[in-house]
């Protein structure tokens, strides 16, 4: 039985918290495996500034902000160089600020790509992964439907998209919901079913659709990132929630390292987990704390999540996370596979 194709998920995704120093600050992984992020998502967890968004394709300097729907800025003093295993920092306040605390979210995909011709709207670059499952889509929309290129090779079931010349909405594709909805990265929205969003078309290995909405393609230069499931790294999926202080366990096959989940059914903030802050089981009504995608806050000291060597559990009977009968989504990356290719477990919390 093949229980992962990825033995260290330290070579494709790694969490990295810092203090803030309010000058230049060259950061470094703490895993044991070198790694260059070509895609990093900033937040501060002390403070309530804002999530900003960086990758190789728009280039060092260029931001976006997550929690909010502004056109990418020059940010020249934000995330200013990617290092073979790291990244670096200038004085920029909302990922530098001095003695403040701050978590970062870092994924590889491929360098700097090259267009893609797969789809009916070549792409300007794409950064594609195909042993992870991530890529990086740049392109000028259409604004009528069309098809873009990923290059994974296999079915995305995650994708975020951005007018990152404009200030249109972030819109998120999830299998979960289909190809006729979206979610919203930067609100508290439940679903919302739109066919100008994905054109009612579910992704291929080789291309997703778009149809007319300007959050997935407008006449303007966008940005996607896009992640197709890997067994013992990355899983994608809904659960419903019981209303109890112990929720339903959600089976991954690894220990994660991210987990982000956003009710669907009705309003509702995105939470991000992580392996750095706590990371570990602690039993009910004290697990790991949320940063909430959709706004600036700092973190929140509710401890929602507790992580296990092979998936989560919520322990809490809050309805953004765990409301009796309601629905959710999520994302989740590993930190070590349930079992490795070897056939040798890793280590519970």
């Amino acid at each position: 039985m093949a229980y992962t194709t990825i033995d260290n998920p330290e070579l494709y995704f790694q969490c990295k918290l810092y203090t803030g120093t309010g000058s230049s600050n060259a950061l470094t992984f703490d895993g044991d495996e070198d790694m260059q992020p070509d895609f990093v998502w900033i937040k501060s967890r002390s403070r309530t500034d804002k999530h900003t968004a960086w990758d190789v394709l728009r280039g060092v300097g260029r931001c976006l902000f997550p929690s909010e729907n502004n056109a990418d800025e020059d940010q020249g003093t934000g995330v200013t160089a990617f290092g073979s295993d790291g990244f670096t920092v200038g004085a920029m306040n909302d990922v530098n600020y001095s003695t403040a605390t701050f978590a970062s979210w870092n994924w590889k995909a491929n360098g700097s790509g090259s267009s893609n011709t797969d789809g009916s709207i070549n792409t300007t670059k794409t950064s594609a992964n195909t042993t992870s499952g991530f890529s990086i889509c740049q392109f000028t929309g259409s604004g009528s439907a069309a098809t873009i290129g990923h290059g994974l090779g296999a079915v995305p079931e995650v994708i975020i998209s951005k007018d990152y010349g404009g200030s249109n909405a972030w819109y998120v594709y999830h299998v979960a919901n289909g190809n006729t909805h979206g979610l919203r990265l930067s609100t508290h929205d439940a679903k919302e079913d739109d066919a100008t969003l994905w054109n009612d078309t579910t992704p291929t290995s080789t291309v997703y659709s778009v149809g007319s909405n300007s959050g997935t393609n407008d006449s303007d230069t966008m940005i996607s990132y896009v992640f197709a499931p890997k067994q013992g790294f990355s899983k994608f999926g809904s659960y419903t929630g019981n209303g109890n202080i112990l929720g339903s366990f959600i089976y991954t096959g690894f220990r994660s390292a991210f987990i982000i989940t956003k009710r669907t059914d009705s309003t509702g903030k995105w939470h991000i987990y992580d392996n750095k802050r706590l990371g570990y089981n602690r039993g009910a009504s004290n697990g790991n704390n949320p940063l909430k995608g959709d706004v600036n806050e700092g973190e929140d000291t509710a401890r929602f999540l507790d992580i296990t060597s092979t998936g989560f559990r919520h322990t809490t009977t809050d309805v953004v996370a765990n409301g009796s009968g309601n629905t959710y989504v999520y994302m989740a990356f590993a930190e070590a596979p349930f079992v490795n290719s070897k056939g040798v477990p890793c280590n519970a919390r």
